[in-house]
């Protein structure tokens, strides 16, 4: 199964947080699954880095793509289609990034591993 982190779902993993649900976990660390993190969500880490509001051990353009190799993570470009795909998403989230999960999970037929219970209100595949 292929599967797009959310940023969270990403940073619970990496730093071994016990937010992370039990099937969260069991998704991530079977090796048959294709985990993809969006761009969106590297761009949302390095901006919360740059505000103070996200602590990491090294650089985010360092720890994150370091992260990413060591947990088989596949990096996922954000395209024209995605990008105009929030068009089309009604406004119950405002998160611009989470907007952007969103429409790439619809664009591409993929589960979202969330734990934000707004995505849940989208047609949306959320697993958590």
């Amino acid at each position: 199964m292929t599967i797009l982190l959310d940023t969270h779902a990403f940073l619970w993993w990496i730093t071994d947080d016990p937010q992370l649900s039990g099937t969260a976990q069991a998704l991530i660390r079977d090796p048959q699954n294709t985990l993809l993190l969006s761009a969106a969500s590297a761009w949302e880490i390095a901006i919360k880095v740059a505000l103070g509001k996200l602590p990491l051990p090294e650089p985010p353009d360092v720890y994150v793509p370091r992260q990413m190799a060591l947990n088989r993570v596949s990096p996922l470009s954000i395209s024209m289609e995605h990008s105009l795909g929030v068009f089309a998403l009604p406004m119950h989230h405002r998160d611009p990034f989470d907007r952007i999960l969103i429409a790439q999970s619809r664009s591409l037929n993929i589960p979202l591993l969330s734990a934000d219970p707004l995505v849940k209100a989208y047609p949306v595949r959320v697993i958590w």
